[in-house]
């Protein structure tokens, strides 16, 4: 029974690979072509070989370039140059992938990316984004911060290393895309609601990339936002060869979120054994200082000064004892010579009183309108006036003269 004839044709992968290769591959007008682009994610293979992409504003492809054409180069290629080259198109069976196969490559200078990036840098370190001072990691963060794909494995790799270093240490994951179109927008939006009440310091990663998966990292937006951040940030995008506007800007930069982790997060057990230790020393310090000053107060004993001091101290006791004594003597006699003094004082005063000396039996005549009358006067009037005091009150009494 034949098949219909509309039936699909069954193909195997390999079968599938190998017939694009060969169709592709006798196009003749492909086989020798210039293409002009820029490159990036450039790799230099142990064998000699170099493989990078070669792409412009609206795609890319990956290239390769043999040992052999590679050794006749006369400069050193590097990411963002802008440069022509000459090749073939073709499959790379294993993985399907189309591939440009260069054999000539000439230097056209710095691609526009290129450019357009070392302008953006520029006027962002001259506002000193770049230059600001760098603040340092809390020693003992309470919640970690973690901006990254919810699907990655820098969130896979971060927890774990958290988990294994200070098991329970909480991680707050804020989920977001790491690329395409809207991921700067993403991560903008993602930094801005980071506050110091959620976290203690902020995680910004992926696992890796292209330097193409990378430009999000290089946006405007993502550094200013990085730059506004309120808590400590650690850059962990890309690997150790690649460097994104955002590790220039953040307070520390990671190759590797792991590597991320293992800065912001100290080891638990690590702590513990510090704080005994502190404690082993604060004791024998303690000791040590006991001691000491138990044998300098033994030797002061030995030396016979405390016992001086006694002695000393004793005596001026004894001292100050007798001279309060001496003291209320002295006032006991000053306040009986006052007193004394006063009374003799009191004694003039009543002396002088002429009721008093009246008081004492004294008597005065006067004539009949109370003018005083001398004694050898008096018979010179028919009659006087006596008077007395009789303790209480003036007594007067008339007499005849004869």
């Amino acid at each position: 029974m034949q098949k219909a004839a509309s039936e699909p044709a069954q193909w195997t992968v390999h079968g599938l690979v190998q017939a694009l290769k060969e169709t592709i591959e006798s196009i003749a007008a492909w086989q020798q072509i210039l293409v002009v682009g820029e490159l990036s994610g450039l790799k230099r293979h142990t064998s000699g070989h170099w493989y990078f992409t070669l792409k412009d504003e609206k795609a890319q492809i990956r290239s390769v370039m043999f040992r052999r054409d590679a050794e006749r180069t006369r400069f050193l290629p590097e990411d963002g140059m802008a440069v022509m080259v000459s090749g073939r198109i073709g499959v790379f069976e294993r993985d399907g992938q189309t591939q440009l196969y260069v054999t000539q490559m000439i230097a056209l200078g710095a691609g526009d990316q290129h450019l357009a990036l070392e302008r953006l840098k520029r006027r962002l370190d001259a506002e000193g984004l770049f230059s600001r001072p760098k603040r340092r990691l809390p020693r003992l963060p309470t919640r970690v911060g973690l901006v990254t794909s919810p699907t990655g494995a820098a969130r896979h790799d971060v927890q774990t290393v958290v988990e294994r270093r200070f098991p329970g240490l909480p991680v707050i994951l804020y989920p977001v895309l790491v690329q395409g179109a809207k991921a700067a927008e993403s991560i903008v939006s993602a930094l801005e609601s980071v506050t110091e009440r959620d976290v203690d310091v902020v995680i910004l990663g992926r696992g890796g990339g292209s330097k193409e998966d990378l430009m999000v990292f290089n946006d405007e937006a993502v550094v200013r936002a990085l730059a506004n951040l309120r808590v400590p940030v650690i850059s962990a995008v890309g690997h150790e060869i690649d460097t994104t506007l955002s590790d220039l800007v953040a307070d520390l930069r990671a190759p590797t979120p792991s590597a991320a982790a293992e800065l912001a997060v100290p080891e638990r057990a690590r702590l513990v054994e510090e704080l005994m230790a502190l404690r082993s020393r604060s004791r024998m310090a303690l000791s040590r200082r006991l001691r000491m000053e138990r044998e300098r107060i033994n030797g002061w004993v030995s030396h016979g000064i405390l016992k001086q001091s006694a002695s000393i101290v004793e005596r001026r006791r004894t001292n100050l004892d007798r001279l309060d004594e001496r003291m209320e003597r002295f006032m006991e006699r000053k306040i009986t010579g006052e007193r004394y003094r006063l009374d003799r004082l009191s004694q003039v005063v009543s002396g002088l009183n002429p009721t008093a000396v009246l008081e004492r039996g004294y008597t005065y005549v006067s004539d009949r309108d109370g003018v005083p009358v001398e004694y050898g006067q008096i018979r010179r009037h028919h009659s006087y006036l006596v008077h007395w005091y009789n303790g209480s009150r003036w007594m007067t009494e008339l007499e005849d003269a004869d």
